[in-house]
């Protein structure tokens, strides 16, 4: 009997062999180690066992009855051939049979796993509309500057849909090399201090900013993408980077600049001041003049609206800033005294807006329209007398905001009235949490009479 037909009948009763469990059966022939495997569950195939480069490797051939013995045995001859061949040439066959396993099971794992979010897009989200994040902010702006500040030191690129930030553009050095492409959840510290590094030490309170928004923005990301880890952006990891290594000049610049105060009038100089803007007849003049005599923000001003006043013809009008236009997110009574009711009187009302102060181009005056009066008024006056409207402090024009400190000074210096009422009416959180449970009132008639001894100051009338 022939080879072939003894190799026949060896895999035929192998089929029809009613044996248990994982067997090899031994074809044997030209088709050197060659085997027909039969598994527990009676699933048959063929594997060819070689020895290479010294050790013995098993090549699976397929399934039978699907590939025959003829075939098998080609197969089988077929590559023991091209194993010889490979080994003759220095290659490793089983080096490159294993490295095409691992990039076929890297692709299908590729095409499976879920797509990534990249930076420049976890910045999108973020400051959309409706993912919510930026609803906290006080107005429309704060919430722009938060998305153009990424794009520009960040992302590394300018949104053409706004303008970058005190009108920059990605100047040399600062968003070079940004996070734009790369995968969130493959951020590095080192990645964050790349773009951290080239505005540290020129402008510190923008760096300061824009490391704490570029944490937000991960860690919103992370719970988007169910990951836990810490955050490589986090201050207490990110500080001891060499790149934060500054010099102590540099440090104490920062500091410096961190706790600059609000450049603020004198209190010698506010009769003049006041007199000088109750002059001008611009809309900005009136809304300055009704600031200094209401020691109100500036935004709070500027968004005046006539439904939240009431009582004008009346002997005690009020004036109820609401809790969104607050820093401290808390309405606020405000008593009017004649003076600010004088300047209510004089601005027009204009059809379709409920604003006070309203802009000659029509909305609210931009947060500049008051610092701008401010400075022409500075202008004019140094004219005058060579100083101009200053802060003897630092030597910097006076601002909208620096009138509440020439307020504040006031009180301290010239007047009896208690700190308490002068910081409540300021709408300052005055006290610690157990004399506030207690004193839950708003003082507004002892704030009125403060508020109306104010206005005669800067009005040059006598206080009684």
């Amino acid at each position: 009997m022939t080879k072939a037909k003894l190799n026949a009948l060896a895999v035929k009763r192998a089929e029809h062999d009613g044996s248990k469990g994982h067997r090899l059966i031994a074809v044997g022939g030209d088709a050197k180690g060659l085997y027909l495997q039969i598994t527990a569950s009676g699933s048959k195939s063929w594997i060819l066992r070689v020895v290479v480069t010294g050790k013995r490797r098993e090549f699976g051939l397929g399934a039978y009855p699907e590939i025959g013995l003829a075939d098998a045995q080609e197969l089988a001859m077929t590559q023991r051939n091209e194993l010889k061949r490979a080994v003759m040439a220095g290659r490793d066959p089983m080096a490159e049979r294993e490295a095409l396993r691992e990039a076929v099971r890297a692709e299908k794992a590729a095409a499976t796993a879920p797509k990534l979010i990249t930076f420049r897009e976890a910045v999108r989200a973020f400051c959309s509309k409706d993912a919510g994040q930026l609803d906290g902010l006080s107005n429309a702006k704060h919430q722009a500057q938060w998305e153009s500040t990424l794009m520009v030191y960040a992302v590394g690129e300018s949104d053409p849909r706004r303008r970058a930030p005190r009108n920059r553009t990605n100047r040399k050095g600062i968003g070079a090399d940004g996070l734009a492409d790369i995968p969130v959840a493959e951020i590095t510290k080192h990645d964050i201090a790349r773009v951290l590094e080239p505005i540290w030490n020129d402008i510190p309170e923008t760096a300061r900013r824009v490391r704490a928004r570029i944490e937000a923005v991960i860690r919103w990301a992370d719970g988007k993408e169910e990951r836990d880890r810490a955050n490589p952006a986090q201050w207490s990891d990110l500080k001891h980077h060499g790149a934060f290594a500054t010099r102590r000049g540099h440090k104490q610049k920062a500091l410096v600049r961190q706790k600059a105060h609000h450049p603020a009038l004198q209190v010698k100089d506010a009769q003049a001041w006041f007199t000088d803007v109750h002059n001008r007849p611009s809309i900005s003049a009136r809304a300055l003049e009704f600031a200094a005599l209401t020691a109100c923000r500036s935004q709070e001003v500027r968004g005046a609206r006539w439904g939240e006043f009431e009582g004008l013809d009346g002997d005690a009008p009020i004036w109820t800033v609401p809790g969104e236009r607050m820093k401290m997110g808390e309405p606020h009574r405000v008593p009017l005294s004649d003076a600010a009711l004088a300047v209510l009187r004089t601005v027009p009302r204009h059809h379709g807006t409920d604003l006070v102060f309203v802009a000659p181009r029509g909305g609210a005056l931009g947060d500049m329209a008051l610092s701008k009066t401010m400075k022409d008024r500075h202008a004019v006056q140094v004219t005058l007398d060579g100083v101009g409207w200053i802060d003897k402090d630092n030597g910097r024009i006076a601002t909208p905001h620096g009138l509440r400190a020439t307020f504040r000074t006031w009180v301290q210096d010239e007047t009896s009235f208690p700190r308490e009422l002068a910081e409540a009416a300021l709408a300052h959180v005055s006290g610690d949490e157990v004399e506030r449970s207690y004193a839950r009132g708003d003082a507004l008639a002892r704030r009125r009479e403060l508020m109306n001894a104010w206005a005669d100051f800067l009005s040059f009338r006598r206080i009684t």
